[in-house]
């Protein structure tokens, strides 16, 4: 299938054949029969893309600061190899689209195969969207009518906003796009609406859509005469100008106690003699309404209750349809330019020229019953003797700046698969990183005779499930932390090993820093060192409460998707596996979003020893983050940031550097000579498991307040 792409580094915009997505969980796939460019926020979006990168840093001054804090905390080569990653992204282009449901996924009993909707999805031939961001299309309305929906959804949202009620007078501000349709709806409540712009034909367009007088540029006498001397009601901005006038001109016009809502973007130095004098409302409206870049909404399907909030995003999108069903949202009228979606970067290079455009609508070839999940990125070739075939599934930061680079070091890898959720980021990784083909589907990887090994690099949800298939497919596994994030899910690996029994191939979980040279070197300076204490202090700083890592059903939370990795090397420099633990972690205050990232972690080892894992994401992110003390045996060891090694025996110390490795290297490394040569696993199923369970109980223990004990089964 073909989608509209943006390249940001190069400014290029142009149409790509993907493979079509599959239906996750809460989700809809849709063929799209019709979709709307917004001639303004896409515009802003294409603009952008084509500036120079000096250009880019003066539009978006946000991400300057973001790069130069990563640049204190990460150093100069991370950050440079993460920018120039994320401005070699592509971006998909468009937001408001129109056709018939193919596939429902789990979960989704309100739509069915073959309805028409309206979708918040890109501008590609198939779409998957959550079941929040699609609306039912009422019979006689067309796909192309329908493709206006998520859009004239925003002008509805700036309309609510403004609490405009039956008689009042309205000021709109902008008569593009949306701000036609705010007119359309300002009438449709019964509402007398003025409408000023900066050319001539839209303010005659507005007056088809039902305005009561319009004005050009910013009339202020105009307005006054046609609020009265009180002023308007309220304002809707729905312009797109740096200029502070619109601000300025609707602060004057509106009367006291009056409401102004920006819709669209303008410069928002807000004059403070009227808003003070009149005390004015002013209101910034977000999007399609309630929902909208909220991820339970929008990925994981929860709807606000009906009673609290009566108007979501979807609901906003089902009146729009209501209203173009009943004639009184005439959006047919705004539609100036039609182009096959193979020709859409004609549309965008119209959009951002001077023409007169307001609705351009991209049409679309009938998909398949059955679309395509996936492409061929090279000519097939049968995998060489003397190479390893590897396919890769997700396609992160991480697997393409870390893991991909480290292994094409190792010898002849043959980079088969790569399935991603998002067909657009299996396309340009895969085509980037030589991979013969991209999928959608992970099932094409499993089948694949051509892989021999599979690396998991998903959210951690899908980690146990795509673990136990890929070793059913008689696929080795390297599969980034955690393995897992529930018990159940545990409990499934591990009766997966365990039923193949000498069959089963290789599982490996990234735990790099057991394989770092620094912990190398202190787990031998203690081999012949009995019970020991080991504490390590764990602080990688703050992230919002709502990122995915912190949610418990996607990322496991901070603990068991990222504490692990402390209680890893705990267990590989004690060499020794976890017989109990406890786990205490902060008092929750009103400034605080979680609490299970400021923890302090006791684990007791089956030999005896005893380990201490201090896990703080309350710190300064530019502060030190990991350290690491080992004591037994008259000996003292200190790992500094993976940098500095320091050694205390007989009264006599020994500094060492180790050159911040982390252990990625020789993790990698370890993993595909035993692919290659046989032999035992890197890390012993045993170790493996016990560090998946002493994370998941460090949970339990702080829920129920109380020491958990393990054995080779549970409690």
């Amino acid at each position: 299938m073909q989608q509209v792409v943006q390249e940001v580094r190069t400014g290029k915009t142009g149409v790509r054949e993907i493979p079509a997505p599959v239906a996750a969980a809460g989700q809809v796939v849709v063929a799209t029969a019709a979709s709307l460019v917004s001639a303004g926020t896409e515009r802003y979006v294409v603009e952008l893309a084509r500036k120079s990168l000096i250009g880019k840093a003066r539009e978006r001054p946000d991400h300057v600061r973001r790069v130069l804090q990563k640049l204190k905390s990460d150093g100069l080569v991370t950050t440079a190899q993460q920018v120039m990653a994320k401005l070699d992204e592509p971006m998909p282009l468009g937001y408001s689209s129109a056709g018939v449901i193919l596939e429902c996924g789990r979960g989704v009993q309100e739509y069915k195969p073959g309805d028409r909707v309206a979708t918040a999805g890109p501008h590609a031939g198939v779409v998957s969207v959550g079941r929040n961001l699609v609306a039912l299309i009422p019979d006689g309305v067309t796909f192309e009518q329908a493709a206006y929906t998520s859009v004239a959804s925003i002008g509805l949202e700036g309309v609510r906003l403004a609490r405009a009620t039956l008689g009042e007078r309205v000021l709109v501000i902008g008569l593009g796009l949306i701000g036609q349709i705010c007119v359309a709806l300002l009438k449709a409540q019964g509402c007398r609406v003025f409408g000023t712009d900066i050319d001539p034909a839209k303010l005659e367009l507005a007056k088809t859509f039902g305005a009561d007088a319009v004005g050009l540029g910013s009339p202020r006498q105009a307005v006054r005469d046609f609020a009265g001397a009180q002023g308007v009601d309220a304002v809707v901005i729905t312009a797109a100008t740096q200029s502070n006038e619109p601000i300025e001109f609707a602060a004057e016009v509106t009367r006291q106690k009056g409401r102004i809502v920006l819709v669209g973007v303008v410069g928002l130095n807000l004059p403070r003699a009227p808003f003070f004098l009149k005390e004015l409302e002013f209101t910034v409206s977000s999007s399609l309404g309630p929902g909208r870049m909220d991820p339970s909404y929008e990925e994981k399907g929860v709807d606000y209750p009906f009673g609290h909030v009566r108007w979501t995003s979807q609901r906003n999108m089902g009146a729009i349809l209501d209203l173009i069903a009943q004639g009184k949202l005439p959006v047919e009228k705004l539609t100036t330019h039609r182009f096959p979606i193979a020709q859409a970067a004609e549309a965008y290079d119209l959009i951002t020229s001077d023409a007169p455009v307001l609705g351009a609508v991209l049409t679309y070839p009938d998909a398949p019953a059955a679309p395509s999940r996936r492409i061929e990125l090279r000519s097939p070739r049968a995998v060489g003797s003397s190479e390893l075939g590897v396919s890769l599934i997700g396609a992160g930061n991480y697997a393409r700046l870390v893991m991909m680079p480290a292994f094409a070091k190792l010898g002849p890898v043959r980079w088969r698969g790569l399935s991603t959720a998002r067909g657009l980021n299996a396309e340009h990784s895969g085509r980037k990183m030589d991979f013969d083909f991209a999928t959608t589907e992970v099932d094409e990887l499993f089948n694949d005779p051509g892989t021999r090994a599979v690396f998991v690099a998903t959210r951690h949800d899908l980690h146990a499930d795509l673990v136990i298939r890929a070793l059913r497919a008689g696929k080795h596994v390297f599969v980034e932390k955690p393995l897992c994030i529930t018990e159940e899910e545990l409990a499934r690996v591990k009766e997966t090993v365990e039923s193949l029994g000498r069959d089963c191939p290789m599982l490996m979980v990234g735990f790099n820093r057991r394989f770092a040279p620094a912990l190398d070197r202190v787990r031998g300076f203690f081999s012949d060192v009995g019970a020991r204490t080991v504490s390590f202090r764990f602080a990688p700083g703050a992230i919002p409460g709502n990122a995915w890592p912190q949610d418990e059903d996607i990322g496991g939370g901070r603990i068991v998707g990222e504490a692990c990795h402390a209680i890893d090397a705990c267990v590989a420099l004690q060499g020794s596996g976890p017989v109990k633990v406890y786990a205490e972690s902060v008092a929750m205050n009103p400034g605080l979003e979680t609490t299970d990232d400021q923890v302090f972690i006791t684990i007791r080892h089956a030999n005896g020893g005893v380990s201490n894992v201090s896990y703080q994401a309350g710190g300064d992110r530019a502060g030190p983050v990991e350290r690491i003390e080992v004591f037994g045996g008259g000996r003292t060891a200190v790992i500094d940031e993976w940098d500095d090694v320091s050694l205390w025996k007989g009264e006599r110390r020994t500094d060492e550097k180790a050159h911040k490795d982390k252990g990625h290297a020789a993790g990698f490394k370890a993993f595909v000579e035993a692919v290659r040569q046989g032999g035992p696993w890197p890390i012993s199923w045993e170790e493996t498991y016990g560090t998946a369970r002493a994370t998941l109980m460090t949970v339990r223990s702080l829920r129920e307040g109380l020491p958990v004990t393990l054995d080779g089964d549970g409690e």
